[in-house]
């Protein structure tokens, strides 16, 4: 039963992280590798704020959200936008943008590792206070129960928006054909702006989760998410919700199962393995295409 509670816990977190990942670079072709500094980033200016005042868990949580969706939106605008542009075809923009996404991630890393000396920080000082029930012969905490049901209500709503709406069912279209789409009135910029918003967003919703779960985070947090996101979305399939949910789920899966029956030591190892062998028999992942389209 423990075992079954750290799953769900540990993947809705594993969820929240990948879904902005996995939105953005199955729709408008951008493969964030700034996601990691996002999310630690948004956090770490959680802690600062802290540092002043105590606040509440929701506006700790809000402060996270928003410096979240900012940095992502000054990430798209000041970087991003302008490789797309110059780029000489589309090939060459995606490489582009993941080589400038990793020079992006070490800014707010470098200033994070002076600012803490590359010390664990947390958000102890808000008024929140973690709390632990029991249910049978598990625990779970109050932080691990908010995570999971904003989680999967997050990720049901984005799943729900993207093929029921106007507004998803253009930025689809985006992910078919950029072009095409845009001959048919589609403003790409502004979908972009919000897609790359939500995801940041997110970003920051996982750090301040993740790091309530963990009672503190390192600058480098961020960086071993983000492998583990791309591991997540590659194994359940490109530009697909319900592949980065089975992704998350699975991950985490491995991990406690891991955790539990062995020393620890090996839990990425087994967990990449794994991953690794599913993608010799499905290349496009679980539930991926056989040619991947990014909608």
């Amino acid at each position: 039963m423990q075992e079954l509670v750290s799953v769900i816990s540990l993947g809705s977190i594993y969820l929240l992280f990948s879904l902005g990942m996995s939105l953005t670079w199955g729709t408008i072709d951008v493969l964030n590798f700034a996601h990691g500094s996002i999310f630690m980033f948004a956090t770490f200016c959680a802690y600062l704020i802290l540092g002043k005042t105590s606040l509440p868990f929701l506006a700790v949580v809000g402060i996270g959200v928003v410096v979240g969706a900012v940095l992502s939106l000054l990430v798209q605008v000041a970087a991003f936008e302008p490789i797309l542009k110059r780029a000489r075809n589309k090939r060459s923009a995606e490489m582009q943008i993941l080589i400038g996404g990793i020079g992006i991630a070490t800014i707010p890393l470098a200033i994070a590792q002076v600012q803490t000396k590359s010390n664990p920080f947390g958000l102890a000082a808000s008024t929140f206070h973690v709390t632990v029930w029991h249910l049978g012969s598990a625990r779970i905490t109050n932080v691990a129960v908010f995570t999971i049901v904003v989680g999967l209500a997050i990720w049901g709503a984005i799943s729900v928006w993207l093929r029921r709406s106007r507004q998803g069912l253009a930025l689809r279209s985006i992910g078919v054909d950029s072009e095409t789409a845009s001959l048919m009135g589609i403003n790409r910029r502004r979908l972009a702006l919000g897609t790359m918003a939500v995801s940041g967003a997110l970003a920051g919703l996982a750090g301040v989760m993740f790091t309530y779960t963990t009672s503190a985070i390192t600058p480098e947090s961020g960086d071993t998410l983000l492998i583990k996101a791309f591991a997540i979305i590659i194994l359940g399939g490109v530009g697909s919700m319900a592949g980065v949910a089975f992704g998350a789920f699975a991950l985490a899966l491995v991990e406690t199962l891991v955790l539990t029956y062995t020393s620890g030591s090996w839990v990425d190892a087994v967990a990449f393995g794994l991953i690794f062998l599913v993608l010799l028999a499905r290349p496009a992942g679980v539930f991926g295409r056989k040619e991947v389209r990014r909608a």
